[in-house]
């Protein structure tokens, strides 16, 4: 569905992606991961056409995107952005209905199916209760699930994610990524997610990218990528990977040998701590 072929980009004399090759089957999950800095929001934006490229090639469903309309682009890929400015005085309904503006009109009237998709939408991302709110009101967690409704009613073969999870508590962190595993599955979605959560990653990815400034170090399935002698080379920190014990997923823990502050006793029950 998603082929990236050696893509590159730089600003200026800086380069950000170096010959990145990467493809993401339909139904599948690809999870994109490394330390700061390594290139990852840029190979989301550089996928979605955002940031032009250098050189390289990014193939949906083999159809080049560099010689697609931004109209017909969206209509292949949806977009859900690390962090996104939305308008504040939208609704929320309103703020999901721009995710069919591929689809409408030229008079710009929506149809009886785009506002079908932006019901199922609200639906699908638990915020139907929430679509006459303005978005200015909202939480950020809120906001985060009506930037991932507003992706769904494009209603895209490939679905491109950068910290999904961002601003979410932990039952919306697990009902979101179980909400994109489900879609991945029934709907035969190509999904491409940047996530720093590498246990997140453990439980919900098929494959792993790894990157380290710019480049590729690593692609596999968790099991293989996710691998305590490669995380402690890539993060420079030592770390333990065991199984889940309830999943057999990678479960990622800092090792016990990190060294600790150590506060001096100053009386009873004081210590003598920075800025106390």
């Amino acid at each position: 569905m998603l082929e990236i072929q050696s893509l590159s980009v730089a600003y200026g004399n800086r380069i950000i992606l170096q010959q990145v090759s990467l493809v993401v089957r339909a139904g599948e999950i690809v999870a994109v991961v490394g330390p700061n800095g390594a290139g990852k929001s840029t190979l989301i934006r550089s996928v979605s056409g955002v940031i032009p490229k250098t050189a390289g090639n990014v193939l949906i469903s083999g159809k080049d995107l560099t010689g697609l309309s931004a109209s017909r682009r969206a209509q292949l890929l949806a977009v859900v952005p690390q962090a996104h400015q939305l308008p504040e005085a939208y609704s929320v309904y309103d703020t999901v209905l721009l995710g069919r503006t591929p689809y409408i009109n030229w008079l710009g009237q929506a149809g009886q199916a785009d506002h079908t998709q932006v019901r199922r939408a609200l639906e699908q991302t638990d915020i139907s209760k929430l679509a006459d709110r303005r978005v200015g009101e909202l939480s950020g967690g809120e906001q985060q699930r009506v930037l991932l409704a507003r992706a769904l009613a494009q209603d895209t073969p490939l679905l491109l994610l950068d910290e999904p999870t961002t601003h979410l508590d932990l039952e919306h962190q697990s009902g979101l990524l179980n909400l994109v595993r489900k879609l991945s599955l029934e709907k035969n979605l190509a999904v491409l997610m940047v996530l720093h959560d590498l246990n997140l990653v453990g439980l919900y990815a098929d494959r792993v990218a790894l990157m380290v400034e710019g480049r590729l170090h690593a692609v596999g399935d968790p099991q293989n990528v996710l691998t305590a002698e490669t995380l402690s080379a890539v993060y420079h920190i030592p770390v333990n990977v065991i199984p889940h014990p309830d999943y057999g997923s990678p479960l990622i823990l800092p090792d016990g040998r990190i060294t600790r502050p150590v506060y001096k006793q100053t009386g009873k029950s004081s210590l003598n701590r920075p800025g106390l």
